[in-house]
């Protein structure tokens, strides 16, 4: 299969992979499909290509529906190499065509592929592109699954390309989901919760973009593309993304001694963002706070937040009293988290990860965050110089990652 007509003037060109395929330190029993789309319009487009592994075939596959020299765009949503891999292969030979992607996406496949001296047209939340009698609009979807992914809406044609989101790992040469000769749907719902469930609020900010499109094919980038009752599979990623009430008791302490006052308002901005996941949070101040009060809410609570000042390299007020108490409470598999802010230091941070990994909690730092959920972000421990504005959007957001971490494992 070469290729085959999806609607007018659109062509799936991917590659039909049923083998078991080792994938995510998984193995897919069903094999799996990379898809790829062709746009044959007056300025001929291509999304998304396949995976590096299949380069040679899907040059030979897309010159039978197209020359490539034809092509005048190259849209990348997503740059993992399943995705992203046969682009060197498709840029070698599509010498007039524009790659489109996101800033960040742009950066990585620069640097992966050695594109530097290729044009980029860089998009952002809105932007359309006329592909000569049609138009594709673009919306930034961060880290579903990766930092830098978007998806692409054809506005006339009313299709989704959604790259992962959406997607199903199932080898099958039917493509359409109404074609479907075997149960597909819980295969659906294990990729959500495999790949997208880490990022619950990323699929929340997504769906929000995309509510109001009018959406009658989704052809994501694996599996079966979902031209039967495609808004059910919405439904779906709601349903699943969605917290449950027994979910909503979650309870986070955020606890700080602060000598001028800018570990309080980093304070402040964590219980922000632990709010804005949903996490019931509870702030003392140590100064004012009795320690036996502290140490009780610690222990009915999902995970701890401790922060303090450095001052002559350590922690300042209570805060080494209240973590030696702590090492005898029934705290063990709690997650917790240091923060602080400093002026020409910054150690206490150090010090209260030490003393929290003494009493059995279970530390949220960048290698917990980046192997549990793929995110590359340096956030925990939290260390911000003085209370600049930059810190403060920093704590709001690491606020947030570790209510998400609270609420998903």
């Amino acid at each position: 299969m070469n290729y085959k007509k999806i609607m007018e003037d659109i062509y799936w060109v991917g590659k039909v992979d049923n083998r078991k395929v080792p994938f995510h330190r998984l193995i897919l029993e069903r094999g799996t499909t990379y898809n790829s789309y062709l746009l044959k319009t007056k300025l001929p487009t291509v999304i998304d290509t396949v995976d590096i592994e299949f380069s040679r075939e899907y040059m030979e596959n897309l010159t039978k529906a197209i020359n490539p020299e034809e092509l005048r765009y190259i849209v990348i949503n997503h740059v993992e190499p399943d995705h992203s891999g046969a682009l060197p292969a498709l840029a070698a030979r599509a010498k007039n065509a524009n790659i489109v992607t996101t800033e960040l996406g742009a950066s990585l496949l620069k640097d992966m592929y050695k594109l530097h001296n290729r044009n980029f047209i860089i998009v952002r939340d809105g932007d359309e592109l006329d592909i000569g009698g049609k138009t594709l609009k673009f919306y930034e979807t961060p880290y579903l699954h990766t930092e830098e992914t978007m998806v692409t809406y054809g506005v006339e044609d009313k299709v989704l390309f959604p790259c992962d989101i959406f997607s199903t790992h199932i080898a099958s040469n039917e493509l359409f989901n109404d074609l479907a000769e075997d149960e597909y749907v819980e295969d659906y719902k294990t990729y959500y919760k495999l790949i997208m469930s880490p990022h619950r609020l990323k699929v929340r900010d997504m769906l929000e973009k995309i509510k109001e499109l009018d959406i009658k094919i989704i052809a994501p980038s694996h599996g079966y593309i979902l031209r039967h009752n495609p808004q059910e599979f919405i439904r779906i990623y709601d349903e699943l993304s969605d917290i449950k009430e027994e979910k909503m008791d979650k309870k986070v302490v955020v606890v700080y001694s602060t000598m001028t006052g800018n570990t309080a308002k980093l304070a402040a901005r964590l219980e922000e963002g632990l709010k804005g996941a949903g996490v019931k949070t509870t702030v003392f101040d140590l100064k004012n706070a009795e320690l036996a009060e502290v140490r009780e809410k610690i222990t009915e609570a999902d995970g701890v937040l401790i922060g303090s000042s450095t001052r002559y390299a350590d922690m300042v007020g209570n805060t080494e009293n209240l973590l030696k108490s702590l090492e005898n409470e029934e705290v063990k598999g709690k997650f917790g988290a240091a923060f602080g802010s400093f002026g020409w230091s910054g150690e206490a941070i150090m010090h209260i990860e030490d003393y929290l990994r003494k009493a059995g909690f279970t530390i949220i730092d960048n290698r917990f965050i980046l192997h549990s959920s793929g995110v590359d972000t340096q956030v925990f421990p939290l260390r911000v110089k003085f209370a600049g504005e930059e810190g403060m959007k920093l704590a709001q957001k690491a606020g947030r990652i570790f209510g998400e971490m609270v609420l998903t494992h």
